[in-house]
């Protein structure tokens, strides 16, 4: 089993506070985040924009891996995932990650490469946590 940690710090309530997280491996050391890095587009980081890293470097892994089981043994993948998080009620809720996978792997069909990127998201620990509609984008390139 393995375990990692980060914390949020919040100060101020609403609109008006201001927070900082910070991750156990301090690559994250009081980032800013609040309001005005969520919804105004301000610098800092927030919730949707960590997870969206977070997927993105799962779903990429966990394809690397399920390639090299395959028998590939060069290449590169480069993946960009997007949350959208909608209003719900008075709230707000994460509707959708969407990820778009390129990859280079030299030797590889398209078909291969759909067929191992799709059970790569089916595999992907992130990707299991959502309880949204997860797409995937699959390109090939030279």
């Amino acid at each position: 089993m393995t375990t990692n940690s980060a914390s949020a710090r919040y100060e101020g309530l609403g609109k008006d506070g201001k927070g900082a997280i910070t991750t156990r491996s301090g690559v994250l050391s009081d980032q800013p985040y609040g309001f005005n890095t969520r919804f105004e587009g301000k610098p800092g980081t927030n919730p949707e924009e960590l997870i969206a890293a977070a997927h993105a470097a799962c779903f990429t892994m966990a394809t690397s891996f399920a390639l090299a089981a395959a028998g590939h043994a060069d290449g590169t993948l480069d993946t960009k995932c997007t949350v959208t998080l909608d209003k719900d009620g008075d709230g707000f809720t994460v509707s959708k990650s969407a990820l778009i996978l390129t990859g280079a792997i030299p030797g590889i069909s398209a078909e291969e490469f759909s067929r191992i990127a799709d059970e790569a998201k089916a595999g992907c620990p992130i990707s299991k946590l959502f309880n949204c509609e997860i797409t995937l984008e699959k390109t090939l390139s030279a």
